[in-house]
């Protein structure tokens, strides 16, 4: 019998179209082995480990008449060749190319006639560096699930592992008939299902009550904060296929160090530095932000239990950040206490009953509720902040240290940037998608998260602060990272665009498919969205041992503020 896709998951097929692809990825850096890494090495490596993950070899089959949702069928004409793929930074290889080449691959959609995933080794980064950067259709994973997936080309030591041989057979695809047939038995079965739920939910009448009564306080409290719209500022804006890309880093024991100082959790440190970094981001702008200003953001969170296989599990909260806030210390303290009113009020539990309902509905239905679900989606929040935790020691590929992952969120219908982090070996690291047109300014953005952290750092005295690593620089870590990011902006505007072996081969062939060009500005949007999920509700960020931070992760950037750069335009004024 075929494995049929959850509710949520054909969520993500429905919603997609041009301009909002729903694919989540990531970009990883490594620095190279003494005798290199190539893309032989990689696609070998995928050969070795893809048993592991047995989903990468299969595709989505609709159903006919679509009176289901679809099925994951092997796919018997599986080429790993044609999934791993190679490109290249021309000289000299800074960050700065390397995010251009980010924005442009991620902008292209996924082929839904093979398997939902591509990777690509991106050769030619300065420091004898490389980057894997991955595309996994949201239909598959979750950003939780994503990182369990993606463990099959690391360990946890130099030298690789060799997974014992095996031989994969395709399972024969299913025909028409046999996918109605299982279709409308899946039907007929399910009014008995639902019966053995009420029944085993009935067993323990109090906590039946006590569970129905959080899940109506969770809609509840979802429904109120969704009838106040959140403000109007230009994170909210018409979208285009292309993409930009920006990243940035700090230090978990940074995050830690503030957690100590002022409670609260290493979440809600996060969102209270993304606060400071947006309020710092307006007034670049010259929008108008005053002490009631707010963004509120989509923070979606894992509720995966133990190992339940690949697929979403994610419920949501709808955090209001306080951006009118001048004051860093006030900002933490108010997002801390919002947090914990939502958590109280269990307006998560209330997300999950709502997916849960979903269900039940057929999937043209879904469709159709999730498009117009979408429509909303402008009118409901800004931007979508995900976090996901990450192991807390070193990681390789074939041999190549892993030096730190960034994380690519798709953007929802008229939301023109998203945000995703996740932490890993004693570093925290952000990824920025952002419409090309409407976010010219997005590494601006990343700039000022690191701003915000060290705005935030300085409320704490000095004796609680953790000392900072010694100044030898760690022989794994490039050098100069930070003289570098300032240094490739200049370089940047001379350099040559970045090669895709993919896209160059099809220009040379003259059988360019539309797709590899860069992608076309286009009006309005249509109907279409999706969010990425992603951090854990317990915080999973933080559960590694306080003060066991390794010297190799980058320390953020400690730069002047926007304002005393002469980036801050006066603000707009009505009338």
């Amino acid at each position: 019998m075929a494995d049929r896709l959850s509710p949520l998951d054909a969520s993500f097929l429905y919603l997609e179209e041009h301009t909002t692809p729903m694919h989540v990825g990531g970009v990883v850096l490594f620095q190279a082995p003494e005798d290199g890494f190539d893309h032989e090495r990689l696609v070998t490596l995928i050969e070795e480990r893809i048993a592991l993950v047995p989903r990468y070899r299969q595709k989505v089959r609709q159903v006919p008449g679509r009176i289901a949702n679809p099925v994951w069928v092997d796919d018997e004409d599986f080429d790993v060749a044609y999934h791993v793929r190679r490109s290249a930074l021309p000289r000299p290889g800074t960050d700065a190319q390397l995010r251009e080449l980010v924005g442009r691959i991620m902008a292209r959609p996924l082929d839904r006639n093979r398997p939902l995933w591509e990777m690509y080794l991106v050769e030619g980064l300065s420091g004898g560096r490389f980057a894997i950067l991955t595309k996994t259709h949201h239909a598959m994973v979750d950003g939780a699930g994503a990182i369990d997936i993606g463990q099959v080309i690391l360990d946890v030591t130099p030298e690789p592992q060799r997974p014992a041989a095996t031989a994969w057979v395709p399972e024969p695809a299913p025909s028409d008939v046999e996918l109605v047939a299982e279709a409308v038995s899946e039907v007929l079965r399910s009014p008995g299902a639902a019966i053995d739920a009420v029944r085993s939910s009935a067993v323990d009448v109090r906590e039946t009550v006590n569970r129905l009564g959080r899940r109506a306080a969770g809609v509840a409290a979802a429904a109120m904060t969704i009838a106040r719209p959140p403000s109007a500022n230009p994170l909210n804006a018409p979208i285009g296929e292309a993409r930009r890309f920006g990243m940035t880093s700090m230090r978990l024991d940074d995050l830690k160090t503030i957690r100590r100082a002022h409670g609260g959790t290493i979440n809600d440190v996060v969102l209270a530095i993304v606060a400071g970094a947006l309020r710092e981001w307006l007034m670049t702008r010259g929008e108008s932000v005053s002490s009631r200003s707010s963004v509120r953001a989509l923070v979606p969170v894992s509720v995966r239990v133990g190992e339940e296989g690949s697929g979403n599990h994610i419920a949501a909260f709808l955090v209001d950040l306080p951006v009118g806030e001048p004051q860093a210390v006030v900002r933490l303290h108010r997002v801390t206490y919002e947090m914990e009113q939502l958590k109280s009020t269990g307006q998560m539990v209330g997300a999950q009953a709502l997916v849960g309902i979903a269900g039940f509905a057929p999937p043209t239905l879904h469709a159709a509720a999730a498009r117009t679900a979408n429509d909303w989606s402008r009118r409901m929040f800004n931007l979508v902040v995900t976090n996901v935790p990450g192991p807390q020691f070193p990681l390789y590929a074939g041999g190549a240290l892993m030096l730190g992952a960034y994380p690519v969120v798709p953007l929802a219908k008229g939301q023109a940037v998203s945000i995703g982090l996740t932490s890993y070996h004693g570093g925290v690291y952000f990824g920025l998608n952002a419409d090309r047109d409407a976010m010219t300014d997005v590494d601006v953005l990343a700039e000022c998260l690191t701003n915000a952290l060290a705005e935030l750092l300085e409320t704490v005295p000095p004796q609680q602060r953790t000392p900072r690593p010694s100044a030898a620089r760690d022989p794994r870590q490039p050098a100069g990272a930070a003289r570098r990011r300032r240094a490739e902006k200049a370089a940047a505007a001379s350099a040559p665009a970045p090669v895709d072996d993919e896209a160059a081969a099809a220009d040379a062939s003259g059988t360019r498919d539309a797709t590899d060009a860069e992608p076309r500005r286009t009006g309005t949007p249509r109907h279409a969205a999706g969010v990425d999920g992603a951090h854990r509700a317990d915080d999973g960020i933080h559960r590694a041992e306080d003060g066991v931070v390794p010297p190799s992760v980058v320390r953020p950037r400690q730069v002047s503020s926007a304002a005393s750069r002469g980036l801050v335009r006066p603000p707009r004024t009505s009338g």
